[in-house]
């Protein structure tokens, strides 16, 4: 992993297409390394999840190269690697998964989901209502705060629209996201069992996604939405 981290170091040093392309060889070497990481992840994911199986590094890793047609950042290559396995449609479909992010000194695993479409998120708020101490029983957990110490990264400040706001645990229903991510430092990453090391904080994201994954299995006339934000 050392040789990833290195790489995309320099990268955020130099992200232009001639450094790039001076470099393309090496670059060549180091997705070599990523796939056999994401090869790794898995079959680590398919312990829990078999069907995570079918999948290939091709399914689940994105691309470096950065879609800048609508974005202001002209720069042309991200300086992380995303590996995204999400049983069983795959890093495209809106069900909840399990990502990691390889960045120098910014890595993480992550799970459960984030940027959905409106319509699918009401129903998730309304099966988190409707099943709240459920809800409780797995993002409060000591086995899931271990690596998990809350859900959401932006929050609404008010009650969502059709929830009473002085519901008292009115506060689970407020994440704009669901999703979940536990840092990890370069060095566990680069560890020998850096990737089966995180077998235990992927249980315990498994809870969430079936969570979140029962309520978007319920809605198949949803399915077909355009998630909003999907790396």
């Amino acid at each position: 992993m050392k040789e990833v981290f290195d790489f995309l170091r320099r990268l955020g040093e130099n992200n232009n297409r001639e450094w790039f392309a001076e470099h393309k060889e090496e670059y060549m070497k180091v997705k070599k390394k990523v796939d056999a990481v994401a090869q790794e992840l898995i079959d680590l994911v398919a312990t829990i999840d078999p069907r995570a199986a079918r999948f290939s590094p091709k399914d689940v890793t994105y691309r470096i190269y950065r879609d800048t047609r609508f974005s202001t950042n002209k720069l042309p290559y991200k300086t992380h690697i995303g590996i995204f396995v999400c049983p069983p449609l795959g890093k495209k479909s809106l069900l909840s998964g399990y990502y990691l992010h390889i960045e120098p000194g910014n890595s993480f695993i992550g799970g459960g989901n984030y940027g959905l479409p409106g319509p699918l998120l009401k129903a998730l708020r309304r099966d988190i209502y409707d099943n709240i101490d459920e809800y409780i029983g797995i993002v409060e957990s000591p086995e899931f705060k271990k690596y998990f110490s809350y859900v959401g990264e932006e929050r609404l400040k008010m009650a969502p629209a059709g929830f009473d706001k002085d519901w008292k645990y009115i506060d689970y229903l407020k994440p704009k996201d669901f999703s979940v991510w536990h840092r990890l430092t370069d060095r566990q990453l680069s560890s020998a069992k850096g990737i089966r090391n995180l077998l235990p904080a992927l249980v315990q994201a498994k809870r969430l996604n079936d969570f979140i994954n029962f309520t978007i299995e319920e809605n198949p006339d949803l399915m077909n939405l355009r998630h909003e934000n999907r790396r």
